[in-house]
């Protein structure tokens, strides 16, 4: 059985953990709320508690289960190798066997197994978007509560999904290889400019770009909130649909979703006869954007166009810490002619989005982003660079707030900056 499927498959990262308390040095959460139950630590005993038939589900312990980033930051800090993460994931999907998700959570993450509905939903929520949110700068904020804080600065949603008027086949001028691109929710809904710059850059690198029409979300929302089955069905359906296409990489420009693709769908499906070893296989080519660039095409960006840009550089959690990427994204930006890097002082710290976590959290997350917007602002740049539209988002949101005229950009926008002076 998956490690999400039951307790029992946690019980050896469990017995690992010598509490320590190194999690509390590194823990984004524990840092605000002050709480042992915020930190890995004390879930990690939570858990052993549940897994003995001591604890079982109230909404306070959910709650305590919930208070966490997933920016897995406790386990890259553990001196015993224990995976944190993946206890606290396990507890989650465990308390939601035994009392149904929240009400919100569980419809939301209905539609997401329904990709047409969530579609639908999606474009209509473009068409009408103004009626329930105002403009806010270049964002734009709630005219009225509608489970969001009042204050949040939101992107607009794009006018048109990518996927929609992206052709499904973009072939180079002098083909060399093939790939598939799995365009991620944020991308095909909001940065849509994003999704155009992979096409731009891989065409332009001899890569044929493959944009399968039936892809959907990844399911990692729904698996991280504690919905096993529902990410279990969005695994095997990305499976199918990635399998048919004979490709030289998957290319993925979030964390999240190359962190699902990569693994998650490996370990969720790890007892089906009929899709473990096909999951296996979609996961060994799972590439980055940043990855792909450096380490496959080797793509000398030293040779590229020059701009004229100071940016800092914040690194995704689940690009860093979850895909182990810490050198491609700064090596591919800082060759680019003309770029001037000013580092933060912890540019790998969690910014607090999370995902569903800034907004059932959101005054701990924004607690959490003032320190990254901080960081930001001792660097004396003036562009933001990240490779996760779910960051962007959130650093977004402070910097518009704060009144700081950062811009932020996804990597890939900044590369192809470069390809076109």
């Amino acid at each position: 059985m998956a490690i999400y499927d039951n307790m029992k498959h946690i019980e050896e990262e469990l017995i690992k953990c010598m509490k320590c308390g190194n999690c509390q040095a590194v823990c984004p959460v524990y840092k605000e709320t002050l709480s042992e139950s915020g930190v890995a630590r004390g879930k990690i005993q939570l858990a052993a508690k549940i897994l003995k038939g001591e604890a079982k589900y109230t909404p306070e312990l959910y709650k305590k289960f919930d208070l966490c980033l997933q920016c897995q930051a406790c386990t890259a800090n553990c001196p015993c190798g224990v995976k944190a993460h993946k206890i606290i994931l396990a507890g989650r999907a465990e308390l939601a066997r035994q009392q149904m998700l929240p009400f919100a959570k569980k419809a939301a993450f209905n539609v997401l197994k329904s990709p047409k509905l969530f579609d639908f939903g999606l474009r209509m929520g473009s068409a009408f978007q103004g009626l329930a949110f105002k403009r806010s700068g270049s964002g734009m904020s709630p005219r009225f509560p509608i489970g969001l804080e009042m204050r949040r600065v939101m992107p607009p949603l794009a006018d048109k999904p990518l996927r929609s008027w992206l052709p499904e086949v973009n072939k180079a001028p002098n083909s060399r290889k093939k790939v598939a691109f799995f365009t991620g929710c944020v991308t095909n809904y909001i940065y849509t400019s994003v999704g155009q710059a992979v096409v731009d850059v891989l065409n332009r690198n001899g890569a044929d770009v493959i944009i399968p029409k039936e892809q959907h979300c990844c399911g990692a929302p729904a698996l991280i909130n504690g919905d096993v089955e529902t990410g279990k069905a969005m695994a095997r359906s990305h499976v199918d649909i990635f399998s048919e296409h004979d490709v030289d990489a998957i290319i993925t420009v979030c964390g999240t979703c190359g962190g699902s693709f990569e693994q998650k769908y490996v370990e969720l499906l790890a007892d089906d006869p009929v899709y473990a070893a096909k999951a296996k296989a979609i996961a060994k080519k799972v590439r980055d954007i940043s990855e792909y660039l450096v380490d496959d095409l080797k793509v000398n960006f030293a040779k590229l166009g020059n701009v004229p840009m100071t940016f800092t550089y914040h690194e995704p959690c689940h690009i860093g810490r979850g895909m182990g990427l810490t050198r491609q994204p700064l090596e591919m930006l800082t060759k680019i002619p003309g770029i001037n890097y000013k580092p933060m002082k912890q540019p790998n710290r969690c910014c607090g989005g999370a995902g569903s976590f800034s907004l059932t959290n959101y005054p701990v997350s924004y607690q959490i982003l003032k320190k990254k917007v901080d960081d930001i602002q001792g660097t004396n740049s003036t562009v933001v660079v990240t490779g996760c539209g779910s960051c962007r988002m959130q650093l977004e949101d402070g910097l518009a707030q704060e009144k700081m005229p950062h811009k932020v950009m996804h990597v890939i926008e900044v590369v192809l900056m470069a390809y076109q002076k």
